[in-house]
């Protein structure tokens, strides 16, 4: 089992896996993600973990725990850390990468996956001007095109 600095969010059946540098919206995103379950935007919204998790390769897929130090907390900026529900355990379906500089307006095939642990995944970069909650959603709620 590795750690990573990063936030997860298990979103439906999947983990959203949320990487960036520090100050880059992290637990803002993963926050925004739970509270849209309040307002209707997402039907099944629950933390994994904030700011440090740990990730496993197991049979072909990318499992992620929270640190347990940290089960159950989250930095509500503003606020402080606040203690809410958490799962102790998702499969990861999702990367998104929070203010990268590879980022397109097309992006090409190869820019939308990467690979945490050995396990490829499908990729969200998300340049440091982007909305990321939006951009979210619509990777979420999309099918990809053909191209």
């Amino acid at each position: 089992m590795t750690t990573i600095h990063a936030s997860a969010v298990l979103v439906g059946a999947r983990a959203t896996l949320i990487r960036g540098a520090a100050g880059s919206g992290k637990s803002s995103l993963a926050f925004a993600l739970i509270q849209a379950v309040g307002n209707g935007a997402l039907t099944f919204a629950r933390l994994v973990g904030d700011d440090r998790v740990h990730v496993q390769a197991v049979h072909g897929r990318l499992l992620v725990r929270p640190a347990g130090t940290l089960e159950g907390l989250i930095e509500v900026r503003g606020l402080g850390i606040r203690k809410v529900p958490f799962e102790p355990v998702a499969v990861v379906g999702l990367v998104v990468d929070l203010g990268v500089a590879d980022t397109e307006r097309l992006p090409p095939a190869e820019a939308a996956v990467t690979e945490v642990a050995g396990i490829r995944l499908p990729r969200l970069a998300v340049a440091p001007a982007e909305a990321p909650l939006a951009l979210l959603f619509a990777a979420l709620r999309t099918a990809e095109s053909c191209r």
